[in-house]
């Protein structure tokens, strides 16, 4: 039986001793010790999400930020993943139940044994999804699986509590198509533009996704929007210009142009719209109706493509346009 010295879950993230005194308890096989492991697991689970959401999170450079206070963050995250996982998200109990019907626990769970289980188990969060067969690779033990996030459940595959096991090509809400999960604004940002977007891409042919980054972007994901001389938002997200031929409202702002690959601040005139829905309308009437980006229009079969094509086609002045454009584009939307 394990003693409380071996209760992973009420010790700290790096406590080795702890993590010893599971190695030892597995090699009996012990239907704690196969608990206190899947539990650990999913700590080291959660964490990894923890940490995919927070290089997801745009971070700027604070006075207070260095190399130790990340590596606080970290053992921070640790702990709260190890916290997280003796309350439960639900995969603990899956590998339980999976793990304790095989015939081959005690080999499974022996650190120091035979690493000889490498047939598929099937894995499945309960409820109405089937289950889909997972292979532990070959001379793959459960110690490995213990110390290697991603050993038995990949982020490919296993990306969000409740959706363990999702299929290659389906879209997952609030999971980015990297496979990343999304931050609280970016889904905020879609869930609220994403029907104009739709609209737009059914009279261009670009993707959503694409021009909802291009928004993000431009507007600093809705936090950076150009506003008017009282305070309102001019609903423009693409930050296109007010030119001599626009007759509609204008918004006056200080912006930043690149030339020669200086940069340089200006004060120019942006047009204005009654409505994000409008806002969208232009952009799609600007891409469709002007010749200098028919290119950009023939190239929006990947992200990097339409962003290298509106970067050449002179949409805007900075040189890393494109580079970022796809970044956004690849690593936050869905």
């Amino acid at each position: 039986m394990i003693g409380p010295s071996n209760d992973l879950s009420s010790k700290l993230a790096l406590d080795t001793n702890a993590l010893g005194g599971l190695k030892q308890s597995a090699k009996a096989g012990s239907p704690e010790a196969l608990k206190t492991a899947s539990t650990q697991f999913e700590a080291m689970f959660i964490n990894m999400m923890m940490k995919s959401m927070r290089d997801a999170t745009p971070q700027g450079e604070g006075m207070l930020d260095s190399q130790q206070t990340k590596t606080f963050t970290t053992m921070l995250d640790q702990q709260m993943s190890q916290n997280l996982a003796k309350r439960g998200v639900g995969l603990a109990d899956v590998l339980i139940r999976q793990l304790s019907s095989q015939a081959t626990n005690a080999q499974a769970l022996a650190i120091n044994g035979d690493p000889s289980v490498q047939a598929a188990q099937p894995i499945a969060i309960a409820g109405d999804q089937p289950a889909k067969r997972i292979a532990m690779p070959a001379g793959r033990d459960a110690g490995e699986m213990i110390k290697t996030p991603g050993a038995l459940v990949t982020p490919s595959t296993a990306t969000v509590p409740g959706a363990l096991v999702t299929p290659s090509t389906a879209t997952v809400p609030g999971v980015s198509a990297s496979g990343r999960p999304q931050s609280p604004h970016v889904r905020a940002f879609q869930e609220k533009l994403g029907a104009h977007a739709d609209e737009a891409s059914r009279a261009t042919g670009i993707p959503a996704k694409f021009m909802l980054g291009q928004a993000a972007l431009e507007s600093g994901w809705g936090k950076r929007e150009i506003r008017n001389a009282d305070g309102g938002t001019s609903h423009n997200l693409f930050g296109i210009k007010a030119g001599p031929g626009w007759t509609g409202k204008v918004a006056t702002a200080v912006t930043t142009e690149y030339v020669n690959g200086k940069p340089q601040t200006r004060v120019e005139k942006f047009r204005a719209y009654d409505s994000y829905a409008d806002s969208f309308k232009d952009y799609a009437k600007l891409i469709t109706n002007n010749p200098r980006y028919e290119k950009v229009l023939a190239n929006a079969q990947d992200a990097a493509g339409f962003a290298h094509g509106l970067q050449k086609a002179g949409y805007a002045t900075d040189p890393l346009y494109a580079a970022k454009l796809t970044k956004i584009i690849q690593r936050n939307l869905a």
